[in-house]
């Protein structure tokens, strides 16, 4: 009996995995959960986060969505032609959603815009470290984890929860109304781009995952990829929670404008 993994049912469901990769969202759900159902998201999508958190959020989440590129063109370079036919379905894959990932930095920076965020402010970076951590994982999983867990952890886990919780904000109408008529469409461009329901995106990369490990990977890869995965969601979870801290504690909120101001 064959070890490889040949997906045969429809790409978003779950049955169409092996055993192993079911179990792994189950392990993974409770993480990430508390993402994208964080408070944040809720206040965005009801348009009651403070501008001060708004503007933060911003400008905290964009070494992310500007070198997420990167990040891929680093497991890009993990693949070799006819070496596995996981590493060419990845590589394929990557090449051809890299320039996607291009055009995905521009539209936030027309989201950080409308909320008043120049690109020289988004580049500055001048934020706490907690706010630089989960850039920092992300480019550590990608640049000495296996092609399986660093894509699990960026392409499936980070890519998957950004889709629920872009869902959750653009659910109601009231956060897309608050921006003038004439800048609504270029402002919520990333948002609209990530809260399509359909989204193949993180699918596609627990599929690439699936094939590279195999139908019985050793319990040590399921291991490192749980671990992985949740740490992306814990690190977004940190985030959300520092930015959280902007609107609910005041000590703590007066500290972040000193830096942001």
């Amino acid at each position: 009996m064959s070890d490889a993994f040949d997906r045969t049912g429809p790409l978003m469901e779950e049955e169409s995995y092996p055993q192993w990769a079911q179990q792994l969202i189950r392990d993974c759900s409770k993480s990430k959960r508390r993402v994208v159902g964080h408070e944040i998201y809720k206040r965005m999508r009801d348009n009651t986060l403070s501008s001060r958190a708004m503007r933060t959020y911003l400008v905290g989440g964009w070494p992310v969505v500007e070198q997420f590129s990167l990040y891929m063109g680093r497991n890009l370079g993990k693949t070799r032609y006819g070496h596995h036919p996981g590493e060419d379905m990845a590589r394929r894959w990557l090449i051809r959603n890299i320039r996607v990932e291009l055009n995905h930095a521009d539209y936030w920076v027309n989201w950080a815009r409308a909320h008043g965020v120049s690109l020289e402010e988004l580049n500055a970076q001048d934020l706490p470290a907690e706010f630089q951590a989960l850039n920092d994982w992300c480019w550590h999983t990608c640049a000495t984890d296996s092609l399986a867990v660093s894509m699990a952890a960026t392409n499936y886990a980070i890519e998957g929860a950004v889709g629920e919780w872009a869902m959750a904000v653009c659910s109601k109408d009231i956060y897309e109304e608050s921006f003038p008529p004439e800048g609504r469409k270029r402002a919520m461009k990333w948002l609209k781009m990530h809260a399509q329901y359909d989204d193949e995106h993180p699918w596609e990369a627990l599929e690439i995952v699936c094939t590279l490990a195999g139908m019985n990977p050793s319990q040590e890869l399921i291991r490192q990829l749980r671990k992985a995965i949740c740490k992306s969601y814990d690190y977004m979870y940190l985030f959300l929670q520092s930015c959280l801290q902007l609107d609910n504690a005041p000590v703590e909120r007066e500290r972040l404008e000193r830096v942001v101001s």
